[in-house]
């Protein structure tokens, strides 16, 4: 376990405003998963001695689908939570779960008035409807009856009825959904006139309005506009809820998020810190939401290297997925890695260490043996038992030696899971498929970047052994050193047919890492004297200067 504190008592807060609330009901959320699992990617720094390459060296570390690297830079993959107008109720629900402006999901703003009538009857059915095909990803259908429930709101309810403002908010968000903005935008517009016009500009349905449009615009990363919307939401909320009230913080914590991408970090996390703050006085330190709200901070502070920071938040992350799920989750193992990442990061090895077999022991416990998440464990107990052993060989050469072991045993048994991992795919030529998932595609991409970075670590451990240690082996070492380097251009031309994930500029840039590394062996002067087995040293010139124009093509 680890020590539990309250974020608002180690962050900095933004100004407390005087509380207030009125209870607002919270719209039923209809499952519905359309989007893929998220990666992550990321690149720490992992260094030590090398004899033979110059300087040190830096390691990218690449995470798999459901790992949840703190340094995250690429997130791919999106969860949905739609809800629907229904016309029963008042709501200021803004689609806070999973808190993502990519939301996939219909938000409603409607008004709690029923006029019955043969077409109210019909706007409420078109509307269920609508909200049923949507949930089965029936999203042309789905379009339909939003339409006609639009149709039968005007002539029922009169044209500029609160409820017609629902209905061009269901349809705006279905087309939000199928990216069909240009018809998307009028109808939000639509939607925040009418309400402004029934019930004034600082009624709870407006301000819930001006925060789908914020997302609207975030969606599309028109920033200025998504600010302007959750500024004038916020507004509204603060003055209406009270400014300690949950859907405050929510619009605060997008306001954020914005803020975020438009680089200004200090309002950025001043939003963010305080919507954490109401959550926790809420009582609600228990949640999901509330561990999302972290990881976003966390990712902040570790953007601008504020290490002990993060440090401190994903710590609280780990208790409370301990509290919540216990260690028979994988979302504890997730959080539990991030964690260590970055305590490698700040050199607390031993803990990093320690973490991560945790992490290890748990995903032999859920996974498969040869599941591709515990060969990507096992690299990242392989590099910081290396580092570990550079910091101890000084003090001790056979503790030192003993983790180097450590770390061969690891790397050798990723290397395995993940040739067996892209072995099956090629059989199945998924790679080449038109019906291939774009998941099996980036598990097979993830897989050959783990076997680049596990074969690249794996010759410079045994050089850092003849080097470091002053192996007793002779040159033994640096050829095995130049065999694990000779098996990354094997696993390119065998994993390398057009199309396969070899193809990407991760994988390619791994590739290059490789190339250059066996290079500044090849050409050291005790190795020049014993040409290679496979390459000649202009070869691996020629190869490292091909790749090097394929990654400037790609990125053009």
């Amino acid at each position: 376990m680890y020590l539990r504190a309250s974020v608002s008592s180690l962050l900095r807060r933004i100004r407390r405003f005087p509380s207030g609330s009125i209870t607002v009901k919270t719209p039923p959320a209809v499952a519905a998963n359309l989007g893929a699992l998220p990666l992550y990617a990321n690149t720490m720094n992992c260094s030590y001695p090398v004899h033979g390459f110059a300087g040190r060296n830096s390691y990218g570390y690449v995470s798999l689908w459901c790992m949840a690297y703190a340094q995250a830079a690429i997130f791919l993959g999106i969860c949905s939570d739609p809800i629907f107008a229904e016309g029963n109720s008042v709501e200021s629900k803004s689609g806070d779960d999973p808190e993502d402006a990519e939301t996939i999901g219909l938000r409603r703003v409607d008004d709690g008035s029923v006029i019955s009538n043969e077409h109210t009857m019909k706007w409420r059915i078109f509307t269920d409807n609508g909200r049923d095909s949507f949930s089965k990803g029936k999203l042309e259908e789905a379009e339909k009856f939003f339409l006609s429930a639009l149709k039968e709101a005007k002539k029922g309810f009169g044209e500029r009825d609160a409820h017609v403002a629902s209905a061009c908010n269901n349809l705006a968000e279905l087309y939000r959904v199928m990216k069909a903005f240009d018809k998307a935008e009028p109808l939000y517009l639509e939607a925040v006139k009418i309400l402004k016009d029934s019930f004034g500009p600082e009624d709870i349905r407006v301000g819930a309005a001006f925060h789908n449009l914020g997302q609207f615009y975030l969606v599309q990363r028109k920033l200025e506009d998504a600010r302007s919307c959750y500024e004038q939401a916020l507004k509204i909320k603060g003055r209406v809820l009270g400014f300690n009230h949950t859907d405050y913080a929510n619009t605060m914590y997008h306001l954020g998020k914005v803020l975020d991408l438009q680089g200004k970090d200090k309002e950025s996390e001043a939003f963010i810190v305080d919507s954490i703050r109401i959550l926790e006085e809420g009582g609600e330190e228990q949640s999901i939401l509330y561990t999302r709200r972290l990881r976003h901070l966390a990712q902040l502070y570790l953007k601008s290297n504020r290490l002990l920071d993060a440090e401190t938040i994903q710590r609280k992350i780990l208790h409370t997925m301990e509290l919540l799920k216990g260690w028979d989750a994988l979302d504890t193992v997730m959080a539990a890695e991030v964690l260590a990442l970055t305590l490698q990061s700040t050199g607390k090895l031993r803990e990093a260490y320690e973490l991560l077999e945790r992490c290890l022991d748990a995903r032999k416990r859920l996974l498969p043996e040869d599941h591709i998440q515990i060969g990507a464990n096992m690299l990242h107990l392989a590099r910081v038992a290396m580092q570990y052993s550079d910091q101890l060989k000084n003090r001790s050469i056979s503790d030192a030696t003993i983790l180097l072991d450590k770390a061969k045993y690891f790397l050798e048994n990723c290397i395995r899971i993940t040739k067996q991992v892209l072995r099956k795919v090629t059989r199945r030529k998924t790679w080449f498929s038109k019906e291939d998932s774009a998941e099996s595609r980036r598990n097979a991409r993830i897989a050959m970047i783990i076997l680049m970075q596990s074969l690249d670590s794996l010759g410079l451990l045994e050089v850092t052994r003849q080097e470091s240690l002053d192996s007793r082996e002779g040159s033994a070492p640096v050829a095995e050193a130049e065999n694990a380097f000779l098996g990354c251009i094997d696993a390119y031309k065998e994993f390398g047919q057009e199309g396969s994930a070899s193809g990407s500029i991760e994988v390619r840039n791994e590739y290059l890492s490789c190339l250059k590394h066996l290079l500044s062996l090849l050409s050291d002067g005790a190795q020049a004297a014993r040409p290679p087995r496979k390459v000649t040293v202009q070869e691996l010139k020629d190869e490292i200067g091909h790749i090097e124009s394929e990654i400037s093509m790609a990125r053009r």
